[in-house]
């Protein structure tokens, strides 16, 4: 990675972290895994991060904010209402059929949270939910701070993302 800087070779871990953890999880995730997707060592990974859990910290961080940023972007510009509403949803789909890894790593982000906070770990959960309120206040936003509009988008968006998950096509839920 000669010639790289080491912003961008966080941003290469930061990715890759992103697609192991969003097929394996946090506890079946190894660092050595990461490493060699992104074609670093182990000990340069602890240059960048101090360790696993702050890889799978900036993982978090970085797949809500690219949900953030695809609701942001689709919306600028559009009144609030039906159409913003539909840009949203479409630039999610586009999201998530291209980048499936940024809807299974906030999928995994969500069941770490339990079992970091059993263990008396707190900064997942305030990690998750930080990143959701971010998600919900730029929708929430972008569809004229309608509460009830804004609900319905993530009701609508939880079912897509569980029938994705699991295989099955975004109209199988209607």
């Amino acid at each position: 990675m000669g010639g790289v800087s080491a912003r961008e070779r966080r941003e290469s871990v930061i990715r890759a972290a992103i697609a192991e953890f969003a097929i394996a999880g946090y506890r079946g995730t190894t660092t050595a895994a990461i490493a060699e997707r992104v074609g670093v060592t182990q000990p340069y990974l602890f240059r960048l991060f101090p360790d696993k859990k702050a890889i799978f910290v900036a993982a978090l961080v970085r797949s809500a904010e690219d949900t953030r940023l695809a609701f942001e972007r689709a919306a600028d510009g559009v009144e609030g209402g039906e159409r913003a509403r539909q840009v949203m949803a479409d630039a999610y789909a586009q999201l998530i059929s291209t980048y499936p890894e940024t809807l299974l790593m906030q999928m995994q982000g969500y069941a770490a949270v339990a079992a970091a906070e059993a263990q008396g770990d707190d900064l997942i959960g305030e990690v998750v939910r930080a990143g959701w309120m971010s998600i919900w206040e730029t929708v929430h936003l972008s569809l004229g701070a309608d509460a009830e509009r804004t609900a319905g988008f993530f009701a609508c968006g939880m079912l897509g993302n569980t029938l994705t998950a699991i295989g099955l096509p975004a109209n199988a839920g209607r």
